[in-house]
């Protein structure tokens, strides 16, 4: 089995055909589904779509686009939103430097009010971290100093070093399609090394989409491609990428069932 522990299935592009993207997924192997928030209003959406399909998880979160939109959002919103049973992880947070859609500060505030819920929680942390490695590293080191907490980089595209710091931290690491573009070499070369139960693999659909879908929207039916490459990469088959990978999201994800 394979899980796309990471995917939006609200957003254009997959939600008017929500039922056959993952019918298609399922075909292609796919037996879990972690469907990502990133702002306070798709909340209902993304855990109303958890609710009616049993293979489908849901995260609560604001991405740092939208920290601006959500300055005042506050802990106990996503503590009374993580109750839900099928809510199993925070965010997606974290820092975005690249597009600076919203105001550093404000991210790197929120981003700490998601990990001290994670920390509460014991739900995952799911880390977005773009042209913010400094930032994001130095605010990991000082909450993981209050307490420690469970976390994950999604979509990694960190140089090896930020791998190498947030490994020994005890987060994990998410692999996307990006590792099969031709001119990911350092991100090859990261996915050949991480440590087999820190692995996970995803889609970030519907962007991004593998080799040899690329130009196309992406589906999870297309983590079985990058799960392929990456199996490749790590010298292992496939089968074995799928057990492990898919092992490793719910030993993290300890919240959901199979």
């Amino acid at each position: 089995m394979l899980v796309d522990s990471h995917c939006h299935l609200e957003y254009e592009g997959l939600v008017e055909d929500r039922q056959g993207v993952l019918e298609r997924a399922r075909t292609a192997g796919v037996a879990g589904f972690l469907n990502i928030s990133t702002r306070e209003r798709e909340w209902g959406q993304v855990v109303g779509t958890a609710e009616r399909e049993p293979d489908v998880w849901a995260s609560v979160g604001i991405h740092p686009h939208e920290a601006d939109a959500h300055e005042d959002l506050g802990a106990d919103c996503l503590l009374k939103a993580s109750e839900n049973p099928r809510v199993i992880g925070v965010g997606e947070t974290g820092l975005d430097y690249y597009y600076d859609r919203s105001d550093r500060a404000v991210q790197r505030a929120l981003f700490r009010t998601h990990i001290g819920v994670a920390r509460d929680t014991g739900l995952p942390a799911i880390i977005h971290t773009r042209d913010a490695e400094e930032d994001t590293l130095a605010i990991l080191e000082d909450e993981m100093g209050k307490g420690a907490f469970p976390a994950l980089i999604h979509c990694f595209t960190a140089s090896a070093e930020f791998g190498r710091k947030v490994l020994e931290l005890g987060l994990s690491i998410s692999i996307s399609g990006i590792v099969t573009f031709k001119n990911a070499k350092e991100l090859q070369e990261v996915a050949a090394q991480v440590p087999t139960d820190r692995l996970l693999v995803e889609t970030d659909s519907p962007f991004l989409a593998p080799v040899p879908h690329r130009g196309r929207k992406c589906e999870p039916a297309f983590v079985a491609d990058t799960a392929r490459f990456v199996a490749g990469l790590r010298d292992q088959s496939f089968e074995l990428l799928c057990e492990q990978t898919s092992a490793n999201f719910f030993r993290l994800f300890g919240k959901a069932t199979r």
